[in-house]
């Protein structure tokens, strides 16, 4: 059966995805511990340096996603793969907390540029409006990146050490992430598809007048993707002891961790399947509602509404990260969607950065109650994409 050039892309570029998180976004997990030892500072110094990347990428995302719109991109996640490359060497070569900070600033320029916000801004560069089954098809193959990265990374930890583990990231960058995204079409050559090209300058009034008539947008759109990073990552750091806190054993509670990354790929592909039917705007109202649902049934129940919360907490996040993209395709339409995907997304890796010192420190003081942070924040985002809906930005 032949492939159609639009699947062969998403393959290409959604096994690129799955290389870039499993060696950036997953890698301290595995990794932290050990580089901690090594190093002889705390594993919360280790965390913090990861911080510091996610704060990089924010700072560095809105100039990506320019030169995305600019030149396409193909090149751009070419030199990520190269930028990966190196700081993951530099981290594979740090000595003390000065060049670990440093190795993950150059991880964090790279992040800025070669994960999922650089992803579907190349996707919407080639294909425009019709984006979003492309998007919703990378996802599916990269939301395997933890499932993929961890336990390699423990195994190269194992057999070469925290410093082999790096270098070896390092090689599969250049020798598979490389090839990979350099045969990606540049832009305007995807077969088939009218690409969107840079638009002309706009005269001052009318750049003027468009900005007032998005701002609102831009706020509100800021606001759900803040929120819900924060509780993303939130969880991603603090899920087992959470469950903990909630009158689970450590056994079960490992044991649902783990079901976030197949709830996530399942509501993917429901996605993909009946909800690509469905406005964005109302797939991402549902899977805003989703984890203050759960949370608030695992507050009330509490042990036997776990397995509920957490596979509603893993549907919802994985249908937002595809509304991530979707979103601003749909309200602001492609033109431009590069920058404006990095400005969106600014306060989303600051909140990324915090949420696992803030909600740690909420487990520490709330226990199991902890769980009203999350809530209180998911409920924040379904307001926004509410009024987002009663404002009629989409209909424009």
């Amino acid at each position: 059966m032949l492939i159609s050039p639009r699947t062969s892309v998403v393959a290409r570029l959604g096994t690129a995805q799955t290389l870039a998180w499993a060696s950036s976004y997953y890698l301290p997990a595995m990794l932290a511990t050990p580089m901690a030892a090594d190093l002889g500072v705390s594993v919360a110094t280790v965390f913090a340096a990861f911080s510091f990347a996610l704060v990089v990428s924010a700072v560095f995302g809105r100039r990506a996603g320019q030169w995305i719109d600019q030149h396409g991109g193909r090149p751009v996640l070419i030199g990520t793969n190269g930028l990966f490359a190196a700081g993951l060497l530099a981290l594979a070569l740090a000595q003390g907390p000065v060049s670990l900070f440093m190795a993950w600033g150059l991880i964090g320029m790279a992040m800025a540029a070669g994960l999922y916000d650089a992803a579907f801004a190349t996707l919407v560069r080639l294909y425009g409006h019709d984006a979003r089954s492309t998007i919703t098809g990378i996802t599916l193959i990269a939301g395997f990146a933890s499932t993929v990265g961890w336990p390699l990374t423990a195994w190269l930890e194992h057999e070469l050490g925290w410093r082999g583990a790096c270098v070896c990231w390092a090689g599969l960058h250049l020798l598979l992430g490389l090839p990979l995204n350099a045969s990606l079409p540049r832009a305007g050559h995807a077969p088939g598809v009218t690409p969107v090209q840079p638009g002309p300058a706009t005269p001052k009034a009318s750049a003027a007048t468009e900005a007032a008539a998005t701002f609102w947008p831009t706020v509100l759109l800021s606001l759900v993707f803040a929120v819900t990073w924060f509780t993303s990552t939130a969880m991603a750091a603090h899920l087992p002891r959470l469950l903990q806190a909630n009158g689970l054993a450590l056994g079960a509670a490992l044991a649902l961790s783990a079901l976030v990354g197949p709830a996530q790929v399942a509501a993917r592909l429901l996605e993909f399947g009946f909800l690509r039917r469905v406005h964005p705007l109302r797939s991402a109202q549902l899977a805003t509602a989703a984890h203050p649902l759960g949370a608030v049934l695992l507050m009330v129940l509490g042990g036997p509404a776990a397995l509920l919360f957490t596979v509603l907490h893993g549907a919802g996040n994985g249908i937002l990260t595809i509304a991530k993209g979707t979103l601003p395709l749909v309200i602001f339409g492609p033109q431009g969607y590069g920058a404006r995907q990095g400005l969106l997304m600014v306060p989303a890796r600051v909140a990324q950065a915090c949420a696992p010192l803030v909600f740690g420190l909420a487990i520490d003081h709330l226990g199991g109650g902890a769980l009203w942070v999350s809530t209180g924040v998911g409920l924040i985002g379904l307001a926004a994409l509410l009024w987002l809906q009663r404002s009629g930005a989409v209909a424009r």
